[in-house]
């Protein structure tokens, strides 16, 4: 039986609810990441006994599918639009967004399919998306590899701000502190692909990326979907 499934305790001695537990753990992972939540910080956080909360979660895997299910509810918008590009672009950005917002996300994304009631609607306007313009396996395809890229794009982009909490060097900084070592390196002649790359490419921030690429993966949709049957 999974968590979604199993009734909550009655409210005794003192009030408690899963609502008010999930929200103490995305406010405790918000603030110190996924090392800082467990069930005994839960329970400080809301003046309450450990083993009060064991009446409604069993264990920490359980807390963190409730909460990824809870942020998964920032992700759906109010409305589905009609056009199927758009409406995977929109779960895409709303997705990097949330992870944004929430950057453990990043860590419990691209794992096994979580079972909660948003997860499974966020699950469902995907699909829903490419519903009826190509066979069953050719949507369920589709919607996995934008997924990946999805979860890819958000994961590096989340590193890259991950480094820069830590070292205090922000992009700038670090290619001031490492830009002679690249340079005497590209100077060698060995990488003359990735010495085109650094002198010649066009630097773009992150949320630019995220769309190009993303634009790139729903043409290659596109061309699936709109393949004429053989």
């Amino acid at each position: 039986m999974t968590v979604w499934d199993r009734p909550e305790p009655p409210n005794r001695p003192v009030p408690l609810s899963r609502e008010q537990i999930i929200a103490a753990a995305i406010a405790l992972a918000d603030e110190g990441g996924l090392e800082a939540v467990s069930l005994r910080k839960v329970a400080a956080r809301l003046n309450a006994g450990p083993m009060r909360l064991y009446g409604y979660i069993s264990t920490k895997d359980e807390l963190l599918d409730l909460i990824v299910d809870e942020v998964h509810a920032e992700i759906l918008p109010e409305k589905r639009p009609g056009d199927w590009r758009e409406a995977l672009r929109i779960l895409a950005h709303r997705t990097r967004q949330a992870a944004l917002r929430h950057v453990w996300l990043a860590d419990l994304l691209g794992g096994r399919p979580t079972l909660g009631p948003n997860a499974m609607a966020v699950t469902e306007a995907n699909l829903a998306a490419l519903d009826g313009l190509a066979d069953v396996d050719t949507v369920l395809r589709a919607v996995q590899t934008v997924s990946a890229y999805v979860t890819g794009a958000i994961r590096r982009e989340i590193a890259n701000l991950r480094a820069e909490r830590a070292t205090g060097l922000s992009k700038r900084d670090w290619q001031r502190a490492f830009g002679p070592h690249v340079t005497k390196m590209l100077a060698t002649g060995r990488f003359p692909a990735l010495a085109k790359a650094v002198h010649d490419g066009t630097e773009v921030d992150p949320e630019e990326s995220f769309a190009a690429g993303l634009d790139w993966v729903l043409d290659a949709v596109a061309a699936k979907i709109t393949r004429p049957p053989a």
